[in-house]
């Protein structure tokens, strides 16, 4: 569980994903390390969806110091609702974090030649950002030897999990 004093990057903005021709919403937390915290896929980008998916992650997480939004109005509807709406910071670059943890999605959604059901977009969102945030050791900030070191331990750990 994390510290009640973190910060909260929430993404919906930009990104989107075609299903069968439907355009579907990934909504995704991350947290101020860049860990996926939560991460949903919706048909709509509305008020009823951001109210959603903020109360399942405040729910799980607590209530953060600061949550950091794309400009989306339905967030800010939803924020009010809550009563969170003073810690709801928006504006340029303040959630690259989030939008920067979207990448390897889309990469691999590439890769995958897009989706077919709504129903394996969720179940593929929730599979990759665990697998994801199980890898992922800020390599920006490490030496490579303490990097490889630590993706070393994160692949016998992973192994393990997969044998048993």
């Amino acid at each position: 569980m994390h510290a009640i004093a973190f910060k909260l990057a929430m993404v919906s903005g930009r990104g989107f994903v075609k299903i069968n021709g439907e355009t579907h919403y990934p909504w995704r937390a991350v947290d101020h390390e860049g860990e996926v915290l939560e991460s949903i896929v919706t048909k709509r980008r509305d008020r009823q969806a951001a109210l959603k998916f903020l109360k399942k992650t405040l729910k799980s997480y607590g209530n953060p110091e600061v949550i950091v939004t794309v400009c989306l109005k339905s967030y800010g509807i939803a924020m009010k609702v809550i009563g969170n709406a003073r810690r709801q910071m928006t504006g340029w670059r303040l959630n690259n974090r989030a939008e920067n943890s979207y990448l390897p999605f889309r990469r691999r959604e590439r890769a995958m030649l897009r989706f077919r059901q709504s129903r394996c977009v969720q179940k593929f969102v929730s599979i990759h950002t665990s697998v994801h945030n199980h890898f992922y050791h800020e390599r920006h900030l490490n030496s490579r030897t303490t990097f490889k070191l630590k993706r070393t331990a994160a692949l016998a750990e992973w192994r393990q999990l997969c044998s048993a």
